[in-house]
């Protein structure tokens, strides 16, 4: 089966807490014989360079030492990266407009590693608005993360959203020869909606087989962000893959409560697919 990334790109400011993000990048283009792009957003307001041009200069420099650093460790790897700076006073929206330029599938961004409910979960308001506006899926990655080598989870909903999320889920699974579980959580059952969360799930898994996965299924009940992540956790699935937006309480609109909740306290990659 064809992995479902074509093009991706890493955003990264190459910190202590984009190092998980540039592994698995790097894993990811390595092992899935994919391109890798990277972006390394310059924070630029040119009112106050006016005044103090001398920051502008310092702000260049410790670009390009970060990208002759990144190319040094991607050539080291075996990996071929294609790597540039944008300025612009808003670093996500450089983000975004180069992986729309590049039309890339996926993008690769840091997660932060404190979790709190305090100021947006610490993902960061640049992370935030890159996943509230980017044109494609992103992927965030804790710092002490790695690529997938146990299992991958899909949570869905009853939306018209997860085929398409147990699809890309599928795809991921098939393409690194691991086992898929879909699960969706029902926070208040009833009879009629857990009919429709079976009807779902039922049809999701056929989606999976039929593409090749060694897919189960799982309906869960209790609160979903908290459900997702003890069940990721009980299973070992080191990868959990979600949607961006939807109608129920796996997925959220836009990128925040359950979602948000979900990417915030994972200690594994999640990726939000947009659909």
């Amino acid at each position: 089966m064809k992995h479902p990334f074509d093009h991706i790109l890493l955003a990264t400011e190459h910190t202590e807490f984009d190092s998980g993000a540039e592994r698995v990048a790097f894993e990811m283009a390595r092992i899935c014989g994919v391109p890798l792009a990277a972006v390394v957003p310059v924070v630029s307001n040119p009112e106050y360079e006016i005044v103090a041009p001398e920051l502008a200069v310092v702000a260049e420099r410790e670009a390009a030492a970060k990208i002759a650093e990144l190319r040094a460790s991607a050539k080291k790897q075996g990996v071929r990266l294609d790597i540039l700076a944008r300025r612009g006073e808003e670093p996500y929206q450089e983000i975004v407009d180069e992986a729309s330029e590049r039309k890339s599938d996926l993008i690769v961004i840091h997660r932060r590693d404190k979790r709190s409910f305090l100021s947006n979960l610490l993902i960061g308001e640049t992370v935030s608005k890159v996943v509230g506006h980017a044109p494609c899926h992103v992927m965030f990655v804790p710092r002490a993360s790695g690529m997938w080598s146990h299992g991958v989870m899909a949570a869905i909903d009853t939306s018209m959203a997860a085929e398409h999320v147990a699809t890309v889920a599928a795809a991921i699974a098939v393409q690194c020869n691991l086992p898929l579980t879909i699960i969706s959580v029902i926070q208040h059952d009833t009879p009629a909606l857990h009919t429709e969360v079976e009807r779902t799930i039922s049809h999701t898994v056929a989606v999976a087989a039929a593409a090749g996965a060694r897919v189960k299924s799982l309906i869960l009940l209790g609160k979903p962000f908290e459900q997702v992540l003890e069940t990721a956790k009980s299973l070992g699935t080191d990868l959990i893959v979600v949607g961006r937006h939807g109608e129920s309480n796996v997925v959220s609109t836009p990128f925040g409560g359950t979602t948000q909740k979900i990417v915030g306290l994972s200690d594994r990659p999640v990726l939000v697919v947009r659909v």
